[in-house]
């Protein structure tokens, strides 16, 4: 086993989650690149290791029970245990023809949605648990957005994507519970609004390392920081 920390960014291949994975490099982890496309994520670890990152490849596709089992024995084999997982792969969801206008809801786009943005980080932070409780001070994030806040309701009306984020921000606490008496801390964080092909590049949105900022904030939290919790750069997210 390595003395080195070693966190596993799932969705690590572009975007946000590349940040975050060169973020945590930067500060001495070992990054484990979790991503579906093997030409992608051999690619973002080569990124990575030509700008000073130890960082290696991690097939990962979310929505796979066989897929998530393959992975947390890569990770075991490579490291031996895991210090944080990041929780980042995430759909936004077809809109098309108003599959997410409430009132003309298709019902696939959500079971779509869900299986990626619930079920996946489930499936996950399951599958990587018992390597995080060999850590020292293991921490889960969930990437989050305020567009799934009931209080803020912010953003353009998505009746899969918003609700696929109020069920993460939920299960996030549920979590941290169960966890309430272990060293595991588990929070959800939300980026902002980040330029990257997700969002079709917005103009005026925040960049890729901005949007990371959060997560590497809780991935990096002390003992006794918070659980269970809704963050974002400005501090706690009203649920």
């Amino acid at each position: 086993m390595t003395n080195t920390k070693t966190a596993l960014v799932t969705g690590a291949n572009k975007g946000i989650g590349f940040a975050i994975a060169q973020g945590l490099g930067t500060r001495g982890f070992t990054v484990a690149v979790g991503a579906r496309d093997d030409g992608r994520r051999e690619e973002a670890v080569e990124r990575l290791r030509a700008a000073g990152v130890n960082a290696f490849g991690v097939a990962l596709d979310v929505t796979s029970d066989e897929s998530v089992a393959a992975a947390a024995a890569t990770v075991e084999q490579t490291a031996g245990r895991l210090d944080v997982l990041v929780n980042n792969a995430g759909i936004s969801g077809s809109t098309d023809g108003g599959a997410q206008d409430p009132t003309t809801l298709d019902l696939d786009v959500v079971r779509t949605v869900l299986d990626t943005n619930v079920f996946g980080v489930v499936r996950v932070t399951n599958a990587m648990l018992p390597l995080l409780r060999r850590a020292e001070s293991p921490r889960v994030v969930n990437m989050s957005s305020n567009m799934g806040s009931l209080t803020l309701q912010t953003g353009p009306i998505m009746a899969a994507y918003a609700p696929s984020k109020s069920v993460l921000n939920s299960v996030t606490a549920q979590y941290a519970r169960r966890l309430a008496d272990t060293n595991v801390i588990v929070n959800a964080g939300c980026p902002g609004y980040v330029a990257t092909d997700f969002t079709g590049f917005a103009d005026g949105a925040r960049t890729p390392e901005q949007g990371a900022a959060i997560a590497i904030r809780l991935a990096t939290l002390p003992d006794d920081g918070p659980r269970g919790g809704f963050f974002d750069d400005d501090g706690a997210v009203a649920w």
